[in-house]
């Protein structure tokens, strides 16, 4: 009984120890461009451009996919805003 429960435990520590390495050794840095586009669209979550949200829209927006014209209830100050933040910050 004592050595199942040893060798659980060591088990459990090697697992622990391969996921942490794991988790540092394939870390994929977010794109922080995403964010700052999501939170200057309007926030409706409407679908209206054909993205299932804001953030899917903001993605699209940053990879280049798609233009702020899509965006149906944002106001034209804000798609401009967009399109200069993505002009300075382009990649």
């Amino acid at each position: 009984m004592i050595n199942a429960i040893i060798m659980m435990l060591v088990v459990g520590a090697l697992l622990g120890a391969v996921l942490g390495i794991a988790g540092k050794v394939f870390y994929v840095e977010a794109d922080t461009r995403v964010e700052t586009v999501t939170g200057m669209l309007p926030g409706y979550n409407c679908g209206g451009c054909g993205f299932a949200g804001c953030s899917g829209m903001a993605e699209a927006l940053v990879n280049g996919e798609s233009t702020v014209d899509q965006c149906k209830p944002s106001k034209p100050e804000a798609k401009e805003a967009i399109k200069q933040f993505l002009t300075e910050n382009a990649k």
